[in-house]
């Protein structure tokens, strides 16, 4: 893929999809390197192919790479070191962070090169470092992102794959090939869903859910909790200077909450009717008291 910095025709004027525009500025001595081009909104370290379409109403920001065949719509902004390949179709108002990665070849080793696609709506925001594959022959030859759609930073959608509108991909959500996300979905953080898989729509994931199996609309599935505290942090606690007196106490407190008959209520209690708990478990007792979601025992 030939790739260029935006061509200057004869009279030093940029071009961008067939239309006049400004001239690109230069980086003399002690300019500034942020100025943008003031009618395309072109950074002067964008490489835009000159086989891609982008409206002069797109800002491009520093270091963007937006390769051949790639066409925006109206009104998107690309922060910085964005890099976007084709063949890849992206509607109007769409908005990509830092190092996200969009079009990029299928992870796929059946791939061979041939022209799939990736096609996105209207009004999504791609958060950094989000990778987004075209599709493969096999799968259809399409990617899908629909719109209104927030997918968080270090998201993955796989090759083949059709997100629905007003889906939410939390940071680390990582979508194998020819996964379905229906409208209003939300997968939960560090979530990785299996090639194949459906999710309904207006579904939720919980955070750290592995999906192997597809997920009922309208449903709240999340993997089993199984989280306790274990006692207290005795090494770390030496670590930092305790005391071995301030140790015993806190321990004493642990004891208390974790591993007696009561219930968290009745050692709140116990524990506030020592006079000679100290500091660290007054503390102890405030945060439990404060707790608006419980606490781990």
């Amino acid at each position: 893929m030939e790739l260029a910095r935006l061509r200057n025709d004869a009279a030093g004027r940029a071009s961008l999809d067939g239309q006049p525009g400004a001239a690109v500025p230069t980086r003399a001595s002690g300019q500034n390197i942020t100025q943008f081009d003031s009618i395309m909104n072109v950074h002067p370290t964008a490489i835009i192919d000159a086989r891609a379409k982008v409206p002069a109403s797109c800002r491009v920001g520093p270091y963007c790479v937006i390769g051949a065949e790639v066409e925006l719509g109206e009104g998107c902004r690309l922060v910085s070191h964005v890099a976007i390949e084709g063949p890849t179709k992206i509607g109007t108002d769409n908005s990509f962070f830092p190092f996200c990665a969009i079009g990029m070849a299928p992870q796929d080793t059946t791939y061979r090169g041939e022209p799939t696609r990736l096609e996105i709506g209207d009004h999504n925001e791609i958060r950094e470092c989000v990778t987004i594959s075209r599709g493969t022959v096999k799968g259809g030859g399409i990617t899908r992102v629909g719109s209104h759609t927030l997918i968080m930073a270090y998201a993955h959608i796989g090759h083949d794959s059709v997100i629905g509108d007003r889906c939410m991909l939390v940071n680390g959500a990582t979508l194998a090939g020819h996964v379905t996300v229906e409208e209003w979905a939300v997968v939960g953080a560090l979530c990785p869903v299996h090639q194949f898989v459906r999710i309904g729509a207006h579904s939720y994931i919980g955070g750290g859910t592995t999906i192997t199996q597809d997920v009922l609309p309208f449903s709240m599935t999340s993997a089993a909790r199984d989280t306790h505290a274990y006692g207290m942090n005795k090494v770390g606690l030496e670590r930092r200077g305790f005391s071995k007196e301030r140790i015993q106490k806190i321990h004493h407190a642990y004891k208390t909450l974790l591993a007696s008959k009561l219930n968290t209520s009745q050692a709140l209690e116990k524990l506030k009717s020592e006079s000679d708990r100290g500091d660290d478990v007054d503390m102890l007792i405030r945060f439990i008291e404060a707790s608006e979601r419980g606490i781990i025992k």
